[in-house]
């Protein structure tokens, strides 16, 4: 699915209707106890994030989205029930948090009393307008710091609608969104049918796994192996979580920058498979392109050694694999570029530091940072900078992405570290980067972009001589 933001994901005038939580739902919320359940660490660290950076005086909107076509006419009353059937199905979209004493305390909704409002919005003759309308939308309702925090829409036309969802963060990650649209179809199909869809087993709760996952990382105290390993890799970095290694024009001590959206393809179907194919001894593509970005950035900043934090799902066990939520862990790794002989030796270099690290991204870092001790008070929704591939062509329903128009959609707002998200799809490799609004960024971000392109380029067409 292609990453982007709802500015490029081509939205079409139209009637647009909306859905959020009904006020009986809402208020059944508000009357319940709490649920024993923790939050997991990523999750409190993210509302606490956006808590610091509200109390600075800066609204960062940090929602998540998708977008996709449903073929019309469209029945609004089986598209609402198939909207609020995926809504149950998914047990983080029904629990939400409250603070008591600086503490995060989870309350749960019974699937029975969750029930959907929908409201019209009016007819939109400008996409221009509605894009406003929509992001206007979502920066009120999918907020990190309300409950609340998520909303459907759907913009409707005489052949079809366009339904486009957006969450806060704490609840889905970017594999979560690349599911919704075969769900959702699945539901809607069905309900126009008046079947009970086909090939939707019960989904695993987030929730649960918040649960286990606290307790494990819990057990570990500042002595464990994994802090220790952190220590040291934060130590090498100056005592903080490591930027993009490229000037970025940044003021030092300045205010918190807005960014930019980079967004294109990077390359196609024949070439991935022929990147994929070279790397593939390497460990693939994630290596090839982490070894790639290593060397570029060396060329661009001079650093010797690229270090990173490398996103690894956390869906270890096959049961989270229908499961909405945030799955994502981080793993140091730190590259010698400066004197390496080549693309071969990157590999090789990134390789053995992904199979020495890989598991520490099973331990939530905002509990290593406990731990450490240290003062990261966060001022950026971006801790780090990172380089993320996945490959998404086994997604259910990935084959008809193109045909459907589906985007997995990124706001785009305030920070100051660049995040570069690599998809690979059926169609070849798409890169998507969120970075700093400056026009050094900008001139840095494009040179990283077309030098990783030739890089891959070189490799699937053979040319290794000019890799080397």
């Amino acid at each position: 699915m292609r990453i982007t933001d709802i500015q490029r994901c081509e939205v079409r005038p139209g009637r647009l209707v909306e859905w959020t939580l009904s006020p009986a739902t809402v208020a059944a919320a508000t009357a319940l106890p709490e649920d024993s359940r923790p939050p997991a660490y990523i999750q409190e660290s993210h509302i606490r994030t956006a808590k610091c950076v509200r109390e600075d005086g800066l609204f960062v909107p940090t929602w998540l989205g998708t977008a996709f076509d449903l073929p019309g006419p469209v029945d609004l009353g089986v598209l609402q029930e198939a909207l609020r059937t995926w809504t149950v199905r998914h047990e983080t979209l029904r629990s939400g948090f409250r603070w008591e004493d600086d503490q995060l305390r989870r309350f749960t909704l019974d699937a029975a009393d969750v029930s959907l409002q929908r409201e019209e919005a009016g007819d939109f003759d400008d996409a221009d307008e509605l894009v406003r309308h929509l992001q206007d939308r979502f920066d009120t309702v999918a907020d990190a710091l309300r409950w609340p925090n998520l909303i459907y829409t759907a913009v409707v036309r005489d052949d079809g609608a366009s339904v486009y969802m957006a969450f806060d963060h704490s609840n889905v990650d970017a594999y979560s969104l690349t599911r919704i649209a075969a769900e959702v179809h699945e539901l809607y199909t069905a309900g126009l049918a008046g079947t009970a869809p086909g090939s939707l087993a019960p989904a695993a709760s987030y929730v649960d796994f918040c649960e286990i996952e606290r307790a494990d990382a819990d057990a570990i105290d500042g002595r464990h192996a994994i802090v220790d390993r952190w220590r040291e890799f934060i130590r090498r970095c100056d005592g903080r979580l490591p930027s993009f290694p490229v000037d970025l024009g940044l003021e030092p001590d300045g205010p918190l920058p807005g960014q930019r959206m980079l967004c294109e393809p990077l390359a196609d179907a024949a070439e991935a498979a022929a990147f994929e194919a070279y790397c593939r001894p390497y460990g693939g593509s994630l290596v090839g392109l982490l070894a790639a970005t290593g060397l570029i950035v060396h060329e661009l900043g001079g650093h010797s050694v690229y270090r990173t934090v490398v996103p690894f799902h956390t869906r270890v066990k096959s049961r989270w694999s229908d499961s909405v939520g945030w799955y994502v862990g981080g793993a140091p790794i730190e590259v010698p570029v400066g004197r390496t002989a080549g693309f071969p030796d990157a590999l090789r270099s990134v390789r053995a530091e992904l199979q020495a690290n890989r598991s520490l991204a099973r331990m939530p870092l905002a509990r290593v940072i406990r731990l450490l001790g240290a003062d990261f008070r966060p001022t950026s929704p971006d801790l780090y900078s990172i380089v993320s591939y996945v490959d998404t062509r086994a997604v259910p329903g990935a084959e008809r992405w193109a045909e459907q128009r589906a985007h997995a959609l990124l706001r785009v707002s305030y920070g100051d570290q660049v995040c570069v998200w690599v998809n690979r799809l059926h169609e070849g490799l798409w890169l998507a980067s969120r970075y700093p609004d400056t026009d050094v960024a900008a001139k840095n971000l494009r040179l990283y972009v077309e030098r990783l392109r030739d890089r891959i380029t070189s490799v699937a067409h053979g040319s290794l001589s000019a890799v080397s």
